[in-house]
């Protein structure tokens, strides 16, 4: 169990207060001072509490961070934001957040090196390095895709209980956007694969692992089979029986991430909770489906 989860559940604490707790050094584990709120403890652990503890660090940040460790820091990338700058230049990114929280964290010029990233409109786990020794570690892992990375998405329909997606893609179908590569066309490998967790009205919830990591591969392959996601602007479907501009964005989250530590082997994983508007989503198609008169559609 995460520390920070324990401490909400022993103390009454909101899971932010509760990080915020872990973070400013008042919360001991087994008799000593622990800081990091994403630290997996056992259920013989002991942690105390002490609110009126002068704060070890005071952290400004707009960072939520899962999991943090002198080799990497995984954090929550909320949807509408960059990971990294483009062209434009633009100063509020996931990785300008990255590095004002090492810094306001450990007083000391920031070091965090990009390791992947996620579009704009995802929201979800994102893990940034800290060395380059643990950076050439995880870019290698991402490459020969290593890594444990499991989605959580609302696709339009409904499918079956589980599938793979294995159409090769191509960086421009012929509009300037990525698609499936037609036959003879060469295309690069890509697989997702898919379980059902939840039929709803018009649409389901689909747990996504992915094989390979390929840009847009997850809404590519969705929208192909003719269940795009939901709130998808580029690849979602005009005719959808479930109206995507009641969406504020395309509902994919990246729920899981885990991978061997750059050092010591062992595997760390990180969770990232679905955030408030793709929840939002879910409940309002809970309803619907609830709604008296509607028997669920069924859609291919």
């Amino acid at each position: 169990m995460r520390l920070d989860l324990a401490v909400s559940r022993a103390f009454g604490l909101s899971r932010r207060a509760a990080r915020d707790a872990v973070r400013s050094g008042r919360v001991d584990l087994d008799g000593d001072v622990a800081d990091e709120p994403g630290r997996e403890i056992g259920e013989e652990a002991r942690i105390s509490f002490t609110p009126d503890r002068p704060a070890l660090h005071r952290v400004r940040t707009r960072l939520s961070v899962l999991a943090e460790d002198p080799d990497f820091l995984i954090v929550e990338k909320p949807a509408g934001l960059l990971t990294v700058p483009t062209a434009e230049r633009e100063k509020d990114t996931l990785h300008a957040r990255v590095l004002e929280y090492l810094h306001h964290r450990y007083r000391r010029r920031p070091v965090a090196f990009i390791v992947h990233r996620l579009d704009r409109d995802t929201s979800g786990a994102v893990v940034f390095a800290r060395t380059r020794e643990a950076l050439h570690f995880l870019q290698d892992l991402f490459k020969r895709h290593d890594i444990e990375r499991e989605y959580a998405a609302i696709v339009r329909g409904r499918l079956p209980e589980s599938g793979t997606f294995s159409a090769d893609l191509v960086r421009d179908r012929g509009d300037l956007r990525r698609g499936v590569a037609r036959p003879g066309q060469p295309g690069r490998r890509a697989v997702t694969r898919y379980r059902a967790l939840e039929h709803l009205d018009g649409a389901t919830l689909v747990a996504v692992e992915l094989e390979t990591g390929r840009t847009h591969q997850i809404r590519v392959h969705f929208a192909e089979a003719g269940h795009p996601v939901l709130g998808d602007r580029v690849y979602g479907s005009r005719q959808s029986t479930v109206d995507s501009r009641h969406f504020p964005r395309q509902m994919l989250h990246a729920r899981k991430l885990g991978f061997p530590h750059p050092r010591t082997g062992e595997i760390v994983r990180a969770e990232s909770p679905l955030p408030p508007d793709f929840r939002t989503a879910l409940e309002e198609l809970r309803r619907k489906k609830k709604r008296p008169g509607n028997p669920g559609r069924r859609e291919n």
